[in-house]
């Protein structure tokens, strides 16, 4: 079986999320644009709680597919604001409402190709 890209690795992750009841997941190619990854995957979540069941979706799927986390951020104390999980090509980015709207990944990154 061919080895998936890390575009198709993305929409699969944005699709977990989505299937976790995440909200307005968006997927960005940022490839042009920086050295250090590739794609962009961008979801609003409800609570610490939302956002743990949602890790251990990405962090289950990055296992099963032969993925390494890089590193894993938290921006607040409590885990419920702004979450960051690095697996190389591919950040996941998983914001609660007011963080997104704060600092507007899509408009910082607005010269990035909208794929989902």
């Amino acid at each position: 079986m061919a080895e998936k890209t890390a575009c198709e690795e993305a929409l699969e992750i944005a699709g977990l999320l989505e299937d976790g009841k995440a909200e307005n997941v968006r997927v960005l190619d940022v490839s042009e644009l920086n050295s250090w990854t590739d794609y962009f995957v961008i979801a609003t979540i409800h609570s610490s709680a939302h956002w743990q069941g949602l890790a251990k979706q990405v962090k289950d799927y990055t296992k099963e597919n032969g993925m390494e986390i890089h590193t894993v951020h938290q921006k607040s104390s409590n885990g419920d604001d702004w979450n960051l999980i690095d697996i190389g090509p591919v950040v996941v980015h998983l914001m609660s409402e007011s963080a997104r709207a704060f600092y507007e990944l899509e408009k910082l990154w607005h010269a990035g190709t909208v794929l989902k």
